[in-house]
C-alpha cells in the first residue's frame, strides 16, 4: 500500500467519493452492528449477497454491511439508497421478495416498511421516520451509511480531510483553540472543556506524552461508544491523531473492553488500514509528525472507566483510582503528561478542524455546545442509538424520538447517567438535557445512558439494582466506597424484603452525603444518586415498603401473594402454561387457581396476564 500525501488523500477521496455515490447503482444497507448480529443479519447478509449474485445483478446491486443504524429494536435492518426506504426486522427467507419489489419492480415491499407502533401507519423513508427525523448526526455522520471496515468508505466522507488540515495549515495552538471555541466538553460524562484540557497538556514540560481513548462503557444500558467504534472506527483514529498533534504526543491507546469484540475487530482494522496509507505511525501525510496507536483490552471492571484507574490498568497494575492532583494532564500514564478522552468526544474532533469551532457551537446552550449521543432503552417504543443538540428537552426525547411508553403505560421515571444517575420524574421532563440542567433535578449526564420506566417498576427495587452494581464494582480502595455501598445496598435490600424500619431511611441519606463526600473517586462520589433521587421524588414508595409492607408497583416479590381474580378470569390458560413449576391449576373453561405453597413468585403470571386478573 502506497503511503498517502496529503494531494493523494484528495485524489483518493474524489476517487472514493464517486464510488460510494455511484450513480445508477442500488446499495443494500444492513446494518452489522452487534444488536442486528444478534438478531440474525449475517444471515440476511449473505443471503442477499447470493441472491443478488444468482440474479446477475453484481453490476447495478451493491449489497454493504454498515456498522450500528442507530434503530437497534428493528433489526435486522436494511436502508436501499439511493431511494431511502427503510425496512425493518428481516428474515433471511424475505430478501428474495425484497429484492424483487424493490429493486426490480422498483415498488418499496410494505410488510417490511417501519411500522409506526401509535399511528400504526407504514412509513417508507428513513427520513421521515420520527426516530430519525428528530435527530442531528454529527458524531454519528456515518452511521449505517459507510462499510466500517473501508478506509475508502470514510475517506470519501472526508475521512481524514480534518487531519490534513491540522497537520499541515494549523498550528498546536490554531488546534487548541478551534476546540476552546467549539464548547466541546468531554462526553464521558465529567463534561470538562476539551480545548482546556488540551491546553495544559501542551503546556506540561515532558518529551514524552500520551493520547488515550476511553472506550470502558460500563453503565448498564449504554452502548453509545462501542456502536460508534462499530460503525465509524477512523472518526476516533483521526480524532486521536489530531489530539497528538496538538499536544504533541507520539503515542496512544484504545483502552476498550474485552466485551466488546466487534468493535475491537474493527478498530483494529482501522489502525492497520490507517498506517498502512501512511495516515498512522512516521511522517504521516509527509508532514513529519509521527504518532501511532494500539489498543489495550480491558477485563471489564467497571471502575477502570475512571481515568486513573484505566491508566494505571494499562501500565499492568490493578485498575485503581489515585487521588488528584496531580491530575493526569501533568502526571498520567507512566507519569508522562496525558490527555484521556472517551469515544464520542474524539469522533467530533475531525469535523471541528474542517468546518470550525463556531459551526460546532451553533448549536446545544450556552454552557454545553453541540450534540450528544444517547443510548436510550428500557420502556420506550424506539430503543437504540440516536444525537440529538444539547438543551433538547428530555420529553422530546423519550417521547418525540423514543417513541413514547409502549402498551399504553404511564411514564413514571427515567434514569440518566447509568448507575451513578439520578432518576428524573415525570415533573421534570420538560428540562433541557444539559450538564448544568440535569445536575439541578439530582441526576447527571454521564456518558449518555437513558433508561425509561413505566408504572409497573419499582423505584425502591431500581435503586436496590443500580445499588447492587455500585457495590460489586467498587475496587475497595477507600473505606467510604467500600463499606459505605455495602451497607446501603443492605438496607435496600431490606427494604424490599419487607423488613425495613422507620429509621432507615435517615440512615440511607445520612450515609449517601458521608460517600459522596469522602470517596476517592468518581464511582463513590456519585454511587449514591440512585438512592438519594429516589428518595427525593419516590419517598412515598420507601414509606410503603416500610410501614404497609407493600411495593407499590407490585415488584418486590417477598411482599406480595399471588391470588387469581374470578371477575377478570377470561379462563384463557396463559399463566397456566406460563408458570415453571405448574403452581397455576387450571382447566378449559375454568378459572384459574394459584397454589401459593408451590409459587416461587417469579411473576411470570403475572407478567403473562393480558387481562389483569393476577394480583
Amino acid at each position: 500500500m502506497v503511503k498517502l500525501s496529503v494531494d493523494g488523500l484528495k485524489k483518493l477521496q474524489e476517487k472514493a467519493a464517486g464510488e460510494l455515490m455511484k450513480e445508477g447503482r442500488t446499495d443494500l444497507l444492513i446494518c452489522g452492528g452487534t444488536g442486528c448480529h444478534a438478531t440474525g443479519s449475517i444471515k440476511v447478509i449473505d443471503v442477499a449477497r447470493n441472491e443478488v449474485k444468482a440474479r446477475g445483478l453484481e453490476n447495478t446491486v451493491k449489497v454493504v454491511e454498515t456498522g450500528c443504524n442507530g434503530f437497534c429494536a428493528l433489526g435486522p435492518i436494511m436502508v436501499v439508497q439511493p431511494e431511502g426506504i427503510f425496512y425493518e426486522k428481516i428474515k433471511p427467507e424475505d430478501v428474495p421478495e425484497l429484492i424483487e419489489s424493490q429493486v426490480l419492480k422498483k415498488t418499496p415491499l410494505e410488510r417490511l416498511l417501519f411500522k409506526d407502533p401509535v399511528t400504526k401507519k407504514r412509513i417508507p423513508r428513513q427520513d421521515d421516520i420520527p426516530f430519525f427525523h428528530n435527530q442531528l448526526p454529527r458524531a454519528l455522520r456515518n452511521k449505517g451509511i459507510i462499510n466500517p471496515e473501508s478506509i475508502d468508505d470514510y475517506i470519501a466522507r472526508d475521512g481524514y480531510k480534518g487531519l490534513a488540515k491540522a497537520l499541515t495549515e494549523m498550528t498546536p495552538e490554531d488546534i487548541i483553540e478551534q476546540m476552546k471555541i467549539s464548547g466541546l466538553r468531554g462526553r464521558g460524562g465529567a463534561g470538562f472543556p476539551t480545548g482546556i484540557k488540551w491546553g495544559f497538556a501542551r503546556q506540561s514540560p515532558g518529551d514524552v506524552k500520551y493520547v488515550l481513548c476511553n472506550a470502558d462503557e460500563g453503565d448498564p444500558g449504554a452502548f453509545m461508544d462501542r456502536s460508534i467504534l462499530e460503525a465509524d472506527p477512523h472518526a476516533v483514529v483521526e480524532g486521536m491523531v489530531i489530539a497528538a498533534k496538538a499536544i504533541d504526543s507520539h503515542r496512544g491507546y484504545v483502552y476498550c473492553r474485552t466485551e466488546y469484540p466487534l468493535a475491537v475487530k474493527r478498530l483494529g482494522l482501522a489502525i492497520k488500514d490507517a498506517r498502512e496509507h501512511g495516515l498512522l505511525g512516521k511522517d504521516i501525510l509527509g508532514s513529519g509528525f509521527d504518532f501511532d496507536v494500539e489498543i489495550y483490552q480491558g477485563a471489564g471492571a467497571f471502575v477502570c472507566g475512571e481515568e486513573t484507574a484505566l491508566m494505571r490498568s494499562i501500565e499492568g497494575k490493578r485498575g485503581m483510582p489515585r487521588p488528584r492532583p496531580p491530575f493526569p494532564a501533568h502526571k498520567g500514564l507512566w507519569e508522562k503528561p496525558t490527555i484521556l478522552n472517551n469515544v464520542e468526544t474524539f469522533a467530533n474532533v475531525s469535523q471541528i478542524m474542517i468546518k470550525g469551532g463556531t459551526w460546532y457551537a451553533s448549536v446545544g446552550t450556552e454552557t454545553s455546545k453541540g450534540t450528544k449521543v444517547f443510548a436510550i432503552s428500557g420502556d420506550v417504543n424506539n430503543i437504540g442509538l440516536v444525537e440529538v443538540p444539547m438543551g433538547t428537552p428530555l420529553r422530546e426525547l423519550i417521547y418525540d424520538v423514543g417513541g413514547g411508553i409502549p402498551r399504553k403505560r404511564k411514564f413514571k421515571a427515567v434514569q440518566l447517567g447509568g448507575p451513578s444517575g439520578g432518576c428524573i420524574p415525570e415533573e421534570h421532563l420538560d428540562t433541557p438535557v444539559d450538564f448544568e440542567e440535569i445536575a439541578k433535578v439530582g441526576a447527571i449526564m454521564g456518558s449518555g445512558g437513558v433508561i425509561v420506566m413505566d408504572d409497573h417498576t419499582c423505584m425502591v427495587d431500581m435503586a436496590r439494582f443500580f445499588m447492587d452494581f455500585i457495590q460489586d464494582e467498587s475496587c475497595g480502595k477507600c473505606t467510604p466506597c467500600r463499606e459505605g455501598t455495602r451497607r446501603l445496598q443492605e438496607l435496600l435490600v431490606k427494604i424490599c424484603d419487607g423488613r425495613g424500619e422507620p429509621e432507615d431511611i435517615q440512615k440511607m441519606e445520612e450515609l449517601s452525603y458521608v460517600i459522596k463526600e469522602s470517596s476517592l473517586c468518581g464511582l463513590g462520589q456519585t454511587g449514591p444518586n440512585p438512592v438519594l433521587s429516589t428518595l427525593r421524588y419516590f419517598r412515598n414508595e420507601y414509606e410503603a415498603h416500610i410501614y404497609e409492607k407493600k411495593c407499590p408497583a407490585k415488584r418486590c416479590v417477598n411482599l406480595l401473594d399471588f391470588e387469581v381474580n374470578p371477575e377478570l378470569c377470561t379462563m384463557c390458560g396463559l399463566c397456566f402454561k406460563a408458570c415453571p413449576v405448574d403452581a397455576v391449576a387450571w382447566k378449559k373453561k375454568e378459572v384459574a387457581v394459584i397454589d401459593k405453597e408451590i409459587c416461587i413468585k417469579c411473576m411470570t403470571c403475572f407478567d403473562k396476564c393480558k387481562f389483569g386478573a393476577i394480583f
